[in-house]
């Protein structure tokens, strides 16, 4: 008979153990499927006695990864990038085969393309360069060294390669599956839970500005994250390709809602310190009841169910908001200490907050159907990258492919090749990561443990042996440690090196050859190249030199200059998604350094504030009627149009005189735009977007003088003295 005390017992061990399954059990799984990959594609290859079966062992550790749809992706990207190689080599071997001096230039020249798209791209189209710079020098440096039996070689290379592939690719869909559209259907559930969590916390005044830092930049996270596993998971199944478009309009549409609400955000805490009681008091009733809306008879949204019933809320509040807001207007019109264009203007960015959160509520409730209307979307999450910083990339790997080579030529040394075609992938690999410096060292390292393994296995295990289990049983705890390793998120470096150069060094072949003096040349080529290559990195303009950071804020600056002069059809998407790309590449390298961090996302917030306003002021004036008095040439919309440039031209290159010039043109067209309204009299709809178009204005000189803003030290003096709490009132 149990007692209450073993079953507590039974229970704590079984949550313990599914703690492990959900965390380290899955690390296990993963480990075990790749190593069984790589032995399955090692007894394919050499059934189908082909020349080097190592290199389709090599492929599976190259692209297999925890969940399908990445290994099917990165598979498609690697089998694209190795068929482009195996195309522009053979061009090469055939006109620079009998110069190897020529030939070795032109392959370190494609090289270098090849690394500044890895570096221009994201994701596993990056991957799809870095094999088409690396397959070229994989195939075209032995191959040019016997052009006769080239493209026998370079058809025998790509057959190992696609074999590797294939292996990786149906061990992991079959095996203990792990499905990338199962953690984006995660993710979707989670993130509107915590936004919607975040918006009720941060109306009632419960977050402090350090919390409100930290999830702003893990949404920024989630939403690159997110992107990145939306475009993976649409090579899993039907189901999830026919949820794609809405998958990706509802990371868009969260871009807009999460803005919009840190503009509105802002808004009342700048308010809080400037307005009167009387607009303080006349908007608060608005904002109490916008924590409501998101629940369901008292409980949070948990799923695309609740969603429906939030957004059938937020469209009848919606409907209501614009009369209501326009009752308390003019029942408070003729108190002087009301802040009409404060209360405007707030007003405005709550409605515009409450038809964000309304879309992405019904986005979101659309899930639960395998095709709605929703799912055309045409816009897409945009990456952002530095073409300048992708360009170095090109050519440190370029300058690194010159000096090996050069260096081969010159001693002839025997596995000279084999330095100069892995400097072409370290060099791509690592170019992608934020630190590509300790990449390429800890990959370094790897392989010299690789060695020190092959070595024990090559020379002390494989002559006591017969038979391929017998192979296997070698190799697997060799080919254990290296999966193990690269599952440690410190020493992922250490065990991608390891894994890839054991299997390069150790892997047999159909008839072994034991040749300790070329085992030894090549594992020093191996290391030599990779050392090459982290002094390149560390020294060529290091990325992780403030040089880079400084690049990347202009263009994450510039973004504001974009939405000025961009083309409205799809300006918001592209704006948002570039904006939170260029912030992730910004953290990625200022890991460590929360002041750089903090500096960074300080602005995000003024660009995304400032860009959304100039968007929305563009998109208002678009929509003028063609009456002369909206003409372009009238006095108040050269003022605006002058306001546009003067915040485009801030932004470009932040000054003290460009932001008094900012600041004094803003203020003269919230003037003239308002003595528009006092002398016209327009119909209702004009008059309600020339209203819209002052509360833009507005908030644009409000963000200007924001003290917590990055324009705060050009600012003047507030000699106003705030009173109560700094956030929003509940």
């Amino acid at each position: 008979m149990s007692t209450p005390a073993s079953l507590i017992e039974r229970q704590s061990l079984r949550q313990a153990f599914l703690d492990w399954a959900r965390t380290d059990g899955l690390a296990w799984v993963y480990i075990v499927k790749a190593v069984l990959a790589a032995l399955l594609s090692l007894w394919i290859a050499m059934r189908l006695d082909m020349a080097q079966p190592r290199t389709a062992m090599t492929t599976v550790f190259v692209v297999m990864q925890p969940q399908s749809g990445m290994v099917l992706a990165k598979s498609f990207y690697r089998f694209c990038g190795t068929m482009v190689g195996l195309v522009v080599m053979m061009i090469l071997i055939s006109l620079f085969s009998q110069q190897p001096v020529l030939f070795l230039s032109a392959t370190a020249l494609w090289v270098g393309i090849c690394t500044a798209g890895a570096a221009r791209n994201r994701n596993f189209r990056s991957y799809g360069f870095v094999l088409a710079g690396y397959t070229a020098a994989l195939i075209g440096i032995p191959a040019a060294q016997h052009p006769e039996a080239a493209y026998l070689s370079a058809l025998t290379r790509v057959g190992e390669v696609t074999l590797g592939i294939v292996c990786s690719g149906a061990v992991s869909a079959l095996i203990f599956p792990q499905h990338a559209g199962e953690q984006v259907r995660t993710t979707v559930r989670r993130r509107f839970t915590q936004f919607v969590d975040y918006v009720c916390r941060a109306l009632s005044g419960k977050m402090e500005r350090a919390q409100i830092e930290r999830t702003n930049l893990a949404f920024v996270s989630d939403i690159v994250g997110f992107e990145a596993a939306r475009s993976v998971a649409v090579f899993e199944n039907p189901e999830s390709r026919m949820r794609g478009g809405r998958l990706a309009r509802l990371n868009s549409e969260f871009m807009s809602a999460s803005t919009r609400f840190h503009a509105l955000h802002q808004l009342m805490n700048r308010l809080r310190e400037t307005a009167s009681a009387t607009t303080i008091d006349a908007l608060e009733p608005f904002f109490r009841e916008v924590p409501p809306l998101f629940s369901v008879s008292g409980e949070p949204v948990r799923n695309a169910a609740d969603a429906a019933h939030a957004a059938a809320q937020l469209r009848d509040h919606k409907a209501a908001l614009p009369k209501r807001v326009r009752a308390v207007r003019a029942a408070l019109e003729a108190n002087p200490d009301f802040a009409q264009l404060e209360f405007d203007t707030a007003t405005e960015l709550l409605y515009r907050f409450v038809d964000d959160m309304l879309a992405y509520a019904e986005t979101y409730a659309s899930l639960t159907s395998p095709s709605h209307e929703r799912e055309h979307w045409i816009a897409r999450y945009v990456p952002k990258t530095n073409m300048l910083a992708a360009a170095i990339s090109g050519l440190r790997g370029a300058v690194v492919m010159f000096v090996l080579s050069a260096f081969w030529i010159e001693t002839a040394w025997p596995s000279g090749g084999t330095m100069v075609l892995n400097a072409a992938a370290v060099c791509a690999l690592a170019s992608s990561s934020p630190r590509p410096t300790l990449m390429s060292a800890q990959m370094a390292l790897g392989t010299m443990l690789a060695t020190v393994s092959g070595m024990i296995v090559v020379f002390g295990v494989f002559p006591h042996i017969e038979g391929f289990a017998m192979m296997c049983a070698a190799l697997a705890p060799a080919l254990l440690l290296g999966a193990y390793l690269s599952t440690r998120r410190a020493l992922a470096g250490v065990g991608i090196g390891y894994c890839i150069f054991f299997c390069f060094l150790a892997g047999p072949d159909n008839l072994v050859h034991y040749d300790p003096t070329g085992f030894m040349n090549d594992a020093l080529a191996l290391v030599l190249s990779m050392i090459v290559a982290a002094i390149a990195f560390a020294v060529l303009l290091p990325t992780d030199a403030p040089w880079l950071r400084r690049l990347l804020l202009g263009d994450l600056r510039r973004e504001v200059v974009n939405a000025r002069r961009g083309r409205l059809a799809s300006l918001t998407t592209h704006f948002e998604s570039r904006t939170r790309d260029l912030l992730a590449q910004i953290n990625a390298l200022a890991t460590g350094r929360p002041d750089l961090q903090r500096d960074a996302l300080q602005w995000l917030f003024a660009v995304l504030e400032f860009g959304n306003a100039v968007i929305d002021l563009r998109r208002e004036i678009a929509a003028l009627p063609g009456g002369p008095a909206y003409a372009a040439s009238m006095p108040w919309r050269r003022c605006i149009d002058a306001t546009l440039d003067a915040v485009a031209r801030l932004f470009d290159r932040p000054k003290a005189q460009r932001f008094d010039a900012a600041l004094a043109v803003t203020e003269r067209a919230i003037a003239d735009t308002q003595d528009l309204l006092a002398r016209l009299d327009p119909p209702r709809e004009d008059r309600h977007r020339l209203q819209r178009i002052a509360s833009h204005l507005h908030f644009v000189r409000t963000a200007l003088l924001d003290h917590e803003s990055p324009f705060a030290q050009f600012a003047p003096v507030q000699t106003h003295t705030p009173e109560g709490a700094n956030h929003v009132p509940a």
